[in-house]
């Protein structure tokens, strides 16, 4: 997979790079200074484009990508495609390849786009790894965190009426976005939570009339967050508080504002 074709990056990313290429993504900021010193040359700056495929199932993965901004959606594809996890700032692609896999096990594409991904060769970071213990434990931590997002999205998707599944779904984004607003069609909304269209919209003005949300064209904005925490039940919150206990925080809850 080639990655430099589809992406640009300005002087101006360039240099913030140079700068502090570390901050933007979760995961890279709380790596240990030798870590660091040993993948910052390694790194490059990607811009993000919706609906970029970035990794497919059966695909070898030539970088780990860790995302600055924006939301990517991880799908399994046999047969009906299905969301099965979410992946922001807080994340990284490779999953399947940093667990000694040949291949990626899901595609992974751009959802919500304005922001970049740091790219680290696979064999940089895979290398890293093996000799660096601190770095094992975060990843380890991190793919805790993954497994029990993606345990959720069974159980969600297995137990749950489609109000609860889009209320969690849209907590899943809430966290990864830096205001209110999620750009997305009730086409994209369908898919992810594995229902019809027609089903989407009737719940989204039942959402919007108990006041827990907005919903213009294209855009759906959260006005009562404790309320969707409320109506998604016991499917949110368990990955996301793990990911707080054993990583730093991230996320919104009731109104704090942590991003």
């Amino acid at each position: 997979m080639n990655y430099s074709a589809p992406f640009s990056m300005p002087r101006t990313a360039r240099e913030e790079l140079l700068r502090n290429p570390f901050m933007s993504n979760l995961l890279l900021r709380r790596l240990s200074a030798a870590d660091r010193a040993v993948l910052e040359p390694h790194c490059i700056r990607f811009d993000l484009l919706r609906n970029q495929r970035l990794a497919g199932p059966g695909e070898p993965l030539p970088m780990f990508l860790f995302p600055e901004g924006g939301i990517l959606a991880t799908m399994s594809t046999d047969g009906m495609r299905t969301e099965v996890g979410l992946i922001g700032r807080e994340g990284m692609v490779g999953i399947g390849t940093i667990l000694g896999g040949s291949a990626e096990m899901f595609e992974t594409f751009v959802q919500v786009d304005g922001a970049a991904v740091i790219a680290i060769p696979a064999d940089v970071l895979i290398d890293r790894v093996a000799e660096s213990p601190e770095l094992r434990q975060l990843l380890s931590h991190y793919l805790l965190y993954a497994m029990l997002q993606l345990s959720f999205s069974i159980v969600s998707r297995s137990n749950q009426m489609m109000e609860a599944r889009l209320a969690r779904w849209l907590l899943m984004c809430h966290d990864r976005m830096p205001g209110d607003e999620i750009p997305v069609t009730h086409e994209f909304l369908a898919t992810m939570i594995s229902a019809q269209r027609s089903g989407v919209t009737v719940t989204l003005h039942l959402l919007e009339g108990e006041g827990l949300i907005r919903a213009n064209r294209g855009r759906i904005t959260i006005r009562d967050r404790a309320g969707l925490e409320t109506l998604s039940g016991c499917t949110y919150g368990k990955p996301e508080a793990t990911y707080r206990e054993l990583l730093g925080e991230f996320g919104k809850t009731h109104g704090s504002g942590v991003y």
